[in-house]
């Protein structure tokens, strides 16, 4: 249930009904925008007399939320989250390139990327240190090691890193990754889900690859719940019958969460087509659709690449794309 509180409402007036609110064993979440205040009950609101509140003075309308997911709904938040991580920031017009290997390799292998995608305009880098792999023989991730170089690329370019956890036990390890990123194989892990809402960093939830839109933000919402409001989402592709792409990059997805959520949308066209010819072209679209952030992955050798590899892009091809992007976010602004 939300409660819409009329405009020039005085502090004392609103503060006296969330504290009634609360008294009657409701949670609440407080949205406020430019021109209007916005409370959102959570409980179980069936038991609450509507009219009641209806018919106070400084409400102007009390509306039932029917969906499941109430912290990240847009009629709890009606205007776009911004995320800001060490002074780059995602959403409500702000956009940001995310590049970077799938899996840290080397000290030169991440720094030497680091400065190429930095240089080509990417506002954080990625890389992964722990990696979820379909085969157990396949390369694993350098795990503790592999933060430990995202932190000396960040420490050589400034740029805030992002890479993926697999595992709750491994928080204290990420005390200083400025992104962590939950996999698509994670996406319902809900206990892991559970710990990251009592941080106070940025989430980047991949939706998974055989999962609903509802069930994303679900997934969003547990994290949410949990007090930690920055999370990011990102479309990377679904299974469907399809064999001639890695998934099927579903664009239509950035919209629909657009009017579903106030949260940030990136799209990761990399893990969608599987093929680096493909990037270009989704990229393209993405940024077009009203994407917040494209993520893409970046080798500086990618034929040599331990994981992934046949989707990466070399900085050089990475330099073309990211100037198309910016190329599109510039035709496509105010449209």
């Amino acid at each position: 249930m939300i409660v819409v509180i009329k405009p020039n409402s005085s502090k004392q007036q609103i503060d006296n009904l969330i504290d009634w609110i609360k008294a009657q064993n409701f949670e609440v979440h407080i949205s406020e925008g430019k021109y209007q205040t916005i409370l959102g009950l959570i409980g179980d609101t069936s038991r609450l007399d509507t009219e009641l509140l209806e018919e106070l003075d400084i409400v102007e309308a009390v509306k039932r939320i029917t969906e499941p997911f109430k912290n990240a709904n847009r009629k709890f938040h009606s205007e776009d989250s911004i995320i800001d991580i060490n002074g780059v920031k995602i959403g409500s017009g702000n956009f940001a390139l995310i590049a970077g290997p799938c899996s840290v390799e080397s000290k030169e292998q991440i720094c030497e990327v680091a400065r190429r995608v930095k240089a080509s305009g990417a506002g954080l880098l990625r890389g992964g240190a722990f990696k979820p792999r379909t085969s157990p023989y396949d390369f694993q991730g350098l795990k503790a090691e592999g933060i430990e170089l995202l932190l000396e690329a960040k420490k050589e370019t400034g740029m805030p890193i992002v890479t993926e956890i697999m595992n709750a036990n491994h928080i204290p390890m990420f005390e200083e990754v400025d992104v962590i990123q939950v996999g698509a194989r994670n996406m319902q892990n809900f206990e892991l889900l559970k710990e990251l809402g009592k941080t106070n960093k940025p989430i980047l939830l991949k939706r998974g690859l055989a999962n609903t839109l509802k069930e994303l933000l679900m997934s969003a919402e547990y994290i949410m719940a949990g007090g930690n409001e920055q999370v990011i989402l990102c479309e990377r592709g679904i299974r469907t019958f399809e064999t001639y792409t890695r998934n099927t990059l579903d664009l239509s997805a950035v919209p629909m969460l657009k009017q579903l959520t106030h949260l940030p949308v990136v799209v990761d066209p990399s893990h969608a087509s599987g093929i680096a010819s493909l990037v270009k072209p989704m990229a393209f679209a993405a940024a077009a659709c009203g994407a917040d952030g494209i993520m893409i992955e970046v080798h500086n050798n990618p034929a040599c690449a331990l994981c992934d590899g046949p989707q990466s892009l070399t900085p050089d091809l990475f330099e073309e794309v990211a100037t198309g992007i910016f190329r599109i976010r510039e035709a496509v602004k105010g449209l």
